[in-house]
């Protein structure tokens, strides 16, 4: 077992969005990964997909949800379940940041395109 201190957890940085793997391969999970994000109001997630199911929980902060092209609105402590290769984007809507937790079925996570293309991203892991 290991426990981890969040707060020491190296972020990572795109336009509005902060990302840090709480739980993953480093940690030696072969199944999952556990992500928290920081979503600045007004900015998004980039459209996207991966090959397993993912749950977000929104702890704070409110906005939209796109999954193939259908929209839904949420709120904070609201959770969210997406199919596996769905093409998705959550969109903080609202004035104050928006803080997630997601924990998704695979390790490590590649994520792709709505085109699936791999995507370039700075917590991408090997």
């Amino acid at each position: 077992m290991a426990v981890k201190d969040n707060n020491v957890i190296e972020a990572q940085n795109l336009p509005g969005l902060s990302h840090q793997t709480l739980a993953g391969p480093r940690d030696g999970l072969k199944g999952m990964e556990v992500w928290m994000q920081t979503i600045s109001a007004g900015a998004a997630t980039p459209v996207h997909r991966h090959d397993c199911e993912e749950v977000i929980v929104v702890q704070s902060g409110s906005g939209t949800c796109m999954v193939e092209g259908a929209v839904t609105e949420f709120g904070p402590n609201s959770t969210l379940v997406l199919p596996a290769n769905s093409v998705h984007q959550i969109c903080n809507t609202g004035a104050e940041d928006m803080r997630i937790v997601a924990t998704l079925g695979m390790a490590p996570v590649r994520v792709e395109t709505a085109d699936g293309e791999l995507m370039d991203l700075p917590w991408y892991q090997d």
